[in-house]
C-alpha cells in the first residue's frame, strides 16, 4: 500500500480522536474568549511602550487574560524572557535562599536546567549559592508516593519541582490527575512548600491547569503552547500572587517588580497568540495522534499511543537507529515553510550533554508549536516531534519525513 492511502486510511480509522480534540479546541476557545470578555480587551491594549515601561496598560492587561485562562491569581508574560528556561530560573532564584533545598519529584529537569540548578557545575548556579538540590526518579510513569511523603515529613523543602513534559527522557509525560494527587498528598504534610511545575508543552492540553488542582507556580513558554505560532519571544509565569511579585523583582528589580518592563510593540501579538492558541494545540494534537498510529502500524514504538490521553504535545518515537532519526528529522525540515532547503546536521549545543539534531523551519526561531522534531543523538534514538500549527501543514511534513526513512 503507498504511503499516502496508509495516511487516509489512518484518518478514517482516527475519526473518534479527532472529534474529540475539536471538542477540546472548542471549550478551550470558548475559555480565552471569555477572558478577553472578561477584562475588556480593546485595540488601545495593542499599544507599546519604551524605555521602563510604565504604566503600560496593554501588559497589564495581558497578564489579567493569562492568569484567568491558566485559573491563577496572577501572572508574569513578558518579551524579555528568552525562553521557558530562563522563566524556570527566575522562579526557582526568587523562591529559594540560601541554605533553602529543592525536591525535584519527577527525576532529573530539563538539559537547560542543569547547569541553574548545579548538576553540572556552573560558578552562577543554585549550588553556588548554597541551595541544595535532591531528585527522586518516577516510577512507572508515576510519583513515588511513598518515597516522596517519607522525604517531607522528615525534612523541609522550601520548593518542590514537577516537570510535567517528558524533556529529551523516555517517560510519559505527567497528566493533571497524577499531578492532582501527588500535590494534594504534599500539601497535606508540608503546607509550606512551594510547588512548581513546568508546564511547557502542556497547556490547553486538558481540561484544567495546574493552579487548579494546588499548584503554586506554573512556568511556559510563549514559542510552545499560549504563544499560538505569533508570539516572537517570551514565556509566563502563573500563580499566587506573592509569588508572582517575587518572580517579578528577580526578572526586574526589588521595589519595581510588576511595574517596569517596556513591551517594545509585542501586546498585539501576545493577544492573538493567546487567541490563536486552542487552534494551534488542536492541530498539534491531532498531528501527534496522526503520526503516533502510523508509526506504530510500522513497527516504532511511540509514546503517547494514538488512543492514550495525551499531557503535552509531544510524541517520542524510538527509532533505534541513528540514520533513521537523522533522515526522519531532515524529512520533517525539508516541509517546513523556512528554510526547507537546509538539511540539519547533529550539532554540539550549549546546555545539553550530547549533539542534538533539530528541524525547527518556522517562522520564529526554535518555535516548537509551529512543526519541529529533534533528539540528541544518543541510544536509543528517539526522537520528539511536536506542532504543527495547521493539521495540514503537520501531515505534509509527517507525510515527507516517513518517505524519508522508508527511502
Amino acid at each position: 500500500m503507498k504511503i499516502e492511502e496508509i495516511f487516509k486510511k489512518a484518518e478514517i480509522e482516527l475519526s473518534e480522536q479527532f472529534k474529540k480534540i475539536d471538542e477540546l479546541t472548542f471549550r478551550n476557545s470558548k475559555k480565552v474568549l471569555d477572558a478577553f470578555h472578561k477584562h475588556n480587551i480593546s485595540e488601545i491594549h495593542f499599544s507599546s511602550t519604551t524605555g521602563y515601561g510604565y504604566n503600560d496598560i496593554g501588559r497589564d492587561k495581558i497578564e489579567e487574560v493569562f492568569a484567568t485562562v491558566l485559573e491563577a491569581e496572577q501572572a508574569l508574560v513578558r518579551n524579555q524572557f528568552i525562553s521557558g528556561s530562563h522563566a524556570l530560573n527566575v522562579c526557582l532564584f526568587a523562591c529559594t535562599r540560601p541554605g533553602d533545598t529543592i525536591l525535584a519529584i519527577s527525576g532529573e529537569p530539563y538539559d537547560t536546567l542543569k547547569e541553574v540548578i548545579g548538576i553540572k557545575e556552573n560558578p552562577s548556579s543554585l549550588k553556588s549559592y548554597g541551595i541544595k538540590y535532591e531528585q527522586i526518579e518516577l516510577e512507572n510513569d508515576d510519583f513515588q508516593d511513598e518515597l516522596i511523603e517519607e522525604k517531607i515529613k522528615n525534612k523541609f523543602y522550601k520548593l518542590i519541582h514537577i516537570q510535567r513534559s517528558r524533556g529529551y527522557s523516555l517517560r510519559n509525560s505527567i497528566t493533571i490527575q497524577k499531578l492532582e494527587r501527588i500535590i494534594k498528598k504534599i500539601k497535606k504534610l508540608s503546607p509550606e512548600s512551594i510547588i512548581m511545575v513546568d508546564n511547557c508543552y502542556c497547556e490547553l492540553v486538558e481540561d484544567t491547569s495546574p493552579t487548579r488542582v494546588g499548584a503554586d507556580l506554573i512556568v511556559g513558554s510563549l514559542i510552545k503552547n499560549l504563544g499560538g505560532g505569533v508570539a516572537p519571544n517570551g514565556a509566563y509565569i502563573a500563580g499566587k500572587k506573592e509569588l508572582i511579585n517575587l518572580c517579578a523583582e528577580r526578572l526586574t528589580l526589588p521595589g519595581e517588580g510588576l511595574e517596569v518592563g517596556p513591551t517594545l510593540g509585542i501586546n498585539r501579538e501576545f493577544l492573538k497568540g493567546i487567541y490563536m492558541a486552542p487552534s494551534a494545540v488542536g492541530a498539534s494534537l491531532k498531528s501527534s495522534v496522526l503520526a503516533s498510529y502510523i508509526l506504530e502500524q510500522m513497527g516504532y514504538t511511540v509514546s503517547p499511543r494514538y488512543d492514550e490521553q495525551h499531557a503535552d504535545i509531544v510524541l517520542m518515537i524510538l527509532f533505534k537507529n541513528r540514520e533513521k532519526l537523522i533522515k526522519f528529522v531532515q524529512g520533517i525540515q525539508a516541509s517546513s515553510a523556512i528554510d526547507a532547503f537546509a538539511t540539519p546536521e547533529p550539532v554540539a549545543m550549549p546546555g545539553y550533554e550530547h549533539e542534538i539534531i533539530m528541524a525547527s523551519g518556522s517562522f520564529t526561531q526554535g518555535s516548537s508549536i509551529e512543526i519541529s522534531a529533534d533528539g540528541p543523538l544518543r541510544e536509543p534514538f528517539a526522537c520528539y516531534l511536536q506542532g504543527g500549527l495547521t493539521y495540514e501543514y503537520a501531515r505534509l511534513a509527517l507525510l515527507n519525513a516517513i518517505k524519508n526513512i522508508e527511502e
